[in-house]
């Protein structure tokens, strides 16, 4: 199965995320904040990242750019509700930049794509 590594400070989000992955057959692993998911991503097997922009403590820009330092290999999504962080060059270190929106069609073709391009 493979492991989703969601960070965002939103509980709703992580509440709507990990219904529908997991509905799609894998496993999430919820973390609330920049530190929590470095944590988290160092510790755990994960194999795709959706990780917020805009959190109290680090950004995501900040996170994503640690992360890519640690395991390269392992794929970013950036979700934010703010389309201008996509003109953001950090950004640009992640695989797909995705605006949050209550339909996550988008996103969840991103994840397939992404996982299926890792093998």
């Amino acid at each position: 199965m493979k492991k989703i590594l969601l960070v965002d400070d939103e509980q709703s989000i992580h509440t709507v995320y990990t219904a529908e992955f997991e509905d799609e057959g894998y496993e999430v692993i919820s973390a609330f904040d920049g530190d929590e998911g470095l944590e988290k991503f160092s510790n755990e097997a994960v194999d795709l990242v959706i990780l917020d922009i805009h959190m109290p403590g680090k950004t995501g820009i900040e996170v994503l750019r640690q992360m890519k330092k640690l395991k390269a290999d392992v794929p970013v999504i950036l979700s934010s509700a703010y389309q201008e962080y996509k003109r953001d060059l950090g950004s640009w270190a992640s695989e797909e930049y995705i605006v949050k929106s209550g339909n996550l069609d988008d996103l969840k073709a991103s994840v397939r794509r992404l996982l299926s391009e890792k093998k």
